[in-house]
């Protein structure tokens, strides 16, 4: 569930990496962030400040990472549609169409500098 107060804020960083195990073992190890699976495709980690995920990438890389990997940025809307229509508006490309996943819903776009970013709703 989102933070109260989060509308229109990032909300979660999300990392595309090849091996959620290497994934877990690194940063817990480095950093001491704690971990909860969500099955073999995504596991949610928890800084002690910020929670984010390692995604499981099939594709070789991530986008705009030039195959390295890579953070992505997730932003929260109380309102998904109307974050949508305004992106839009602003001129972002919808890169992903507003789809469920547990948890909520959530779309993917570019920014005029190709930039791929997320927004999501828990409604």
């Amino acid at each position: 569930m989102a933070t109260p107060g989060n509308d229109q804020r990032i909300d979660y960083i999300e990392f595309s990496v090849r091996e959620i195990a290497r994934s877990r073992e690194f940063y817990g190890n480095a950093f001491g962030w704690s971990f909860t699976d969500h099955g073999p495709e995504y596991c949610e980690f928890n800084d002690g400040r910020l929670t984010g995920g390692f995604a499981a990438r099939d594709d070789g890389g991530a986008s705009g990472t030039g195959g390295r990997g890579g953070p992505l940025v997730i932003l929260y809307a109380e309102d998904l549609a109307d974050t949508q229509g305004r992106l839009e508006e602003a001129g972002a490309t919808i890169v992903k169409p507003i789809f469920s996943f547990p948890g909520g819903r959530r779309f993917h776009f570019t920014d005029p500098d190709g930039y791929e970013l997320a927004v999501w709703s828990d409604k």
